[in-house]
Parts: structure tokens; sequence; C-alpha cells
């Protein structure tokens, strides 16, 4: 499955659908990754204020690959968390 995200709520929700099309809840994911519950949250439902390693670091509990893949237009990382 190839997802794309380009705003913090796209990438909360790929994050959620990946997490629920595993069967997992959050606290599944929270174990995997020692994060709260409320962090996992809080990435899911777009919170800009996570941090990338907890970004990363649930990506790879789940199996997911961080990629960026420029396309039109300029978008600055800084936009999208």
């Amino acid at each position: 499955m190839e997802l794309s995200a380009r705003t913090a709520d796209q990438i909360g929700q790929a994050i959620r659908r990946t997490r629920k099309a595993r069967g997992w809840t959050q606290g599944d994911v929270s174990a995997r990754t020692n994060l709260r519950v409320a962090t996992i949250s809080s990435l899911e439902n777009g919170d800009t204020g996570v941090k990338l390693a907890t970004l990363l670091s649930v990506m790879a509990a789940l199996g997911l690959e961080f990629r960026l893949v420029q396309r039109g237009g300029n978008v600055d990382i800084e936009d999208i968390f």
C-alpha cells in the first residue's frame, strides 16, 4: 500500500488508517514505541507540535517508510510539520 501525505492532518490520517488496517489500538502502538497513548492520538489528529523523532518512531513500528518526493509547486518541510 502506498500513501501520500502533504500536511500534518494527512500524515495523521495515514498513520491511523495503517494502524487500524493492522488491527492495532493506539495502546498497541504505544507499547511498541514507548510513547504515551496521548502522543499517538496527537499525531493521528494532525497536531503540528509532534516531534519528527516521534513520527519516525511510530512509522517504524507500523512498518512505514518516510520519503520526500518533489512534486509540482514549492512546499517547505516546515509547512508540513
